[in-house]
């Protein structure tokens, strides 16, 4: 069984979905979309195989800067 989206497309699993996880499992980012900060920190995630998104992740630039 894959551990990642990665794994599975290398094993022709196109229709993998990875274990839910508990949002307080992985921590959120307050990293603003599109920088090279926030890129680095969906591609630990990826890896991991973890979920590309948390609920708490900044969105916007006045999301604000405190975690």
């Amino acid at each position: 069984m894959p551990q990642s989206v990665l794994d599975a497309i290398k094993l022709g699993i196109w229709d993998f979905e990875p274990e839910e996880q508990r949002n307080a499992e992985y921590k959120s980012t307050r990293a603003m979309p599109g920088t090279c900060e926030k890129l680095n920190v969906l591609s630990q995630r990826v890896s991991q195989g973890l979920p590309l998104w948390h609920p708490d992740d900044r969105r916007a630039y006045d999301d604000g800067d405190g975690e």
